[in-house]
């Protein structure tokens, strides 16, 4: 019986691949929180186990965070960051300790000491919010003029700027053209960004660009970089008479897959997001990481876009989704991403 349990312990014991650190930026996205609880499972599926934080988009909290999972010997640190550029201190903390760092879906920026980067086509990711727009509009087919007005992600976020370069890449011929017109005149990071990705920041601008451009002018089109704005852009847009019989939801887009706005969508509101798999994200880190501490050459798709201001970080890149009416389900429900009953 002894010998049996010591054996039984040590099999266990062997399975401990030691200890991963994870710093999430926020429980206030569900995507988030979908990311946190993937990466535990497929962490501890490949033998490690996973002290997973979320610092509830303060920075103090989440370098507070990172420097407690250092003094535990975490082994690696996977990083979704809430300022990119605000971990250079505590993250040469972790470089002296001999411990690798991934950044995980948001790129750290301002620092040597970010080993590797997993994420989305992010570029790609905007061009289907902007293709969705031109593709609803039938801007191809010489439709138009239409309106539209464009939103950004938050300002420190190196994501942010990806999707509306993507976006605008797409777009700014039809704006050039005068095929698209920003009444506002609001254009690039600078003019419309939203800080955090906050939903009622991105409430109140709509508020303001509708009471200031649109008192007699129809909206036809916005460019949302993400599902939480676009349901804040929609409130607003519903408090000004659209979505109604006399007058339709213009085109908006967004980001992440989120219930609500797959609800949204379903309903006719929302006309699109893009989906990316956090089980994907998640396998991927589980799967670099372990590479990383096996010494074994991680599978790198990317090793020239990524520059955050000192290297070029290598980076694993995962294809995303748009999704709308014709492909929801498919892509999200017969996937078994979410379940039926989760989004009717």
């Amino acid at each position: 019986m002894t010998a049996c349990m010591m054996t039984l312990g040590t099999a266990a014991h062997a399975q401990d691949k030691g200890l991963v650190g994870i710093a999430m930026p926020t429980k206030s996205s569900a995507r988030w929180i979908a990311d946190g609880d993937n990466m535990v499972k497929a962490f501890k599926d490949k033998g490690y186990r996973a002290d997973l934080q979320f610092a509830e988009d303060d920075i103090p909290n989440q370098l507070a965070q990172i420097e407690n999972l250092i003094t535990k010997n975490a082994k690696v640190l996977v990083v979704a960051s809430i300022d990119g550029s605000a971990l250079s201190g505590v993250l040469q903390k972790a470089a002296d300790r001999g411990i690798k760092v991934v950044a995980y879906d948001r790129l750290i920026r301002g620092t040597k000491n970010v080993d590797y980067y997993v994420t989305f086509d992010n570029f790609q990711v905007g061009v289907m919010q902007g293709q969705s727009i031109i593709d609803k509009l039938g801007l191809a087919q010489g439709k138009g003029p239409f309106n539209i007005e464009l939103f950004g992600g938050s300002p420190d976020d190196n994501n942010a700027t990806f999707f509306y370069d993507g976006a605008m890449s797409v777009l700014k011929p039809y704006i050039d053209s005068g095929k698209l017109v920003v009444r506002s005149k609001q254009l690039g990071m600078g003019k419309v960004g939203t800080l955090r990705w906050d939903a009622s920041a991105a409430q109140a601008r709509m508020d303001n660009l509708l009471s200031a451009y649109y008192g007699k002018e129809r909206l036809h089109a916005v460019l949302s970089p993400y599902d939480g704005m676009s349901i804040g852009i929609l409130s607003s847009l519903k408090g000004a008479g659209y979505c109604s019989k006399s007058l339709p939801c213009p085109i908006v887009t967004g980001q992440d897959a989120e219930i609500p706005s797959v609800k949204s969508i379903l309903k006719g509101e929302q006309t699109s997001t893009v989906f990316k798999d956090t089980r994907a994200l998640a396998q991927s880190a589980a799967t670099l990481v372990d590479a990383v501490l096996t010494n074994k050459t991680p599978a790198i798709t990317d090793s020239k876009t990524y520059n955050n201001g000192v290297k070029v970080v290598p980076a694993i890149l995962l294809k995303p989704v748009s999704v709308d009416t014709g492909n929801w389900k498919a892509t999200l429900v017969d996937s078994g991403y979410y379940k039926d009953s989760q989004v009717r």
